[in-house]
């Protein structure tokens, strides 16, 4: 199975009943296939929860989540080679360094990025939706 590089809305979106991509994001954390994520999903999933949702024991949660994640297929940790590649790819593709930091992560780690941000990264096909089904 080919690792998964899980973006922080796939976190949120398992943490969130409301957003569409709920279920799938569930079932992915829940799956077989091997995880991983980058370090910054720590912060930006905690900023949502307290910031956005005002729920501090979501933030929890959704932390445990990345430190399971870490646990499983790891969690990539920023470098200078990774923000710089980052830093390009975000200039050539009009996207946030955030989001390009994902982008360059997985690349490097021979992954598939997993993302439920339509906007900035599926519709580039730069990431997939969490599949709907176990087989994708």
């Amino acid at each position: 199975m080919k690792l998964q590089l899980l973006d922080a809305s796939v976190l949120l979106a398992s943490e969130d009943a409301d957003d569409p991509n709920h279920a799938a994001a569930r079932r992915l954390l829940e799956g077989a296939a091997p995880l991983a994520t980058l370090d910054l999903a720590f912060y930006e999933v905690a900023n949502v929860a307290v910031r956005s949702w005002h729920d501090q024991e979501a933030a929890g949660r959704l932390q445990a989540r990345v430190a399971a994640i870490a646990e499983d297929g790891g969690v990539v940790r920023a470098d200078l080679k990774l923000i710089s590649d980052a830093a390009a790819l975000a200039a050539q593709a009009g996207i946030s360094v955030y989001d390009a930091a994902y982008v360059a992560a997985a690349q490097a780690a021979g992954a598939e990025l997993v993302s439920c941000d339509v906007p900035d990264l599926v519709s580039r096909g730069l990431a997939k939706l969490p599949p709907t089904s176990l087989n994708p």
